[in-house]
């Protein structure tokens, strides 16, 4: 099966930041993925609402929001409002998780839960059923361009094996250093979504850029 492309927008060029939605909208991406960064949770700071609600009124793609942010309770329903059509959230600094992942399902929205690099796979099992996909942040999170860390392979594999044994229909993405060099080894380890930013606007030809990545597992 191949798998669903998020290109991330956090690699695009902030000043034709509408040329890149209209060439993800043109591409077989079927998401847009957008890292919302407060400064505080993660050292950068990124896209608010009314970056998030410009992309919602140009895409056509569904709208794949990562909050790395304090307190992201208080801002569930104005994401959603704002366009939002999924949420992820961090394990990490959210002590009532599965009060979190409630709160982004009865906003209408599908709920993730993210785990950094450090973080191990047991620490999600209590709340899988509530999460429509699990992230895998393959770098430590805040910035783009960074290194693939190979571990996640064994993490996926390992969350592969929970959601199974579990009998769940929980998605598995990856965000960090995706590229055609790993993207196809990733589907085929079980990875359901790859989030791809420099690996996309980095390309000297993004358009096939998105097509080799969703393709990639049928060359290894």
């Amino acid at each position: 099966m191949r798998p669903l492309i998020a290109p991330s927008v956090l690699s695009a060029d902030f000043l034709a930041l509408g040329d890149s939605i209209d060439l993800i909208n043109r591409s077989p991406a079927e998401w847009i993925h957008i890292d919302v960064m407060d400064g505080v949770f993660v050292p950068n700071i990124s896209f608010g609402f009314p970056i998030l609600e410009a992309i919602r009124k140009r895409s056509s793609k569904i709208c794949d929001l990562h909050l790395m942010i304090h307190e992201p309770g208080r801002y569930i329903r104005d994401f959603r409002k704002a366009g939002a059509d999924h949420i992820s959230v961090h394990l990490e600094g959210n002590w009532h998780i599965d009060r979190l992942l409630n709160e982004i399902r009865e906003s209408g929205a599908t709920a993730g839960l993210v785990l950094n690099p450090g973080t191990p796979v047991a620490a999600a099992e209590p709340v899988l059923h509530l999460c429509d996909l699990v992230l895998l942040m393959s770098v430590n999170p805040g910035f783009g361009g960074q290194k693939f860390i190979p571990e996640t392979f064994g993490k996926l594999a390992e969350l592969r094996q929970l959601i199974e044994r579990k009998g769940l229909d929980t998605k598995i993405q990856i965000d960090g250093g995706v590229g055609p060099s790993n993207a196809g080894a990733l589907t085929l380890a079980g990875a359901d979504i790859l989030v791809a930013g420099n690996a996309v606007f980095g390309a000297a030809d993004p358009l096939q850029a998105i097509t080799n990545l969703k393709t990639a597992h049928t060359k290894e």
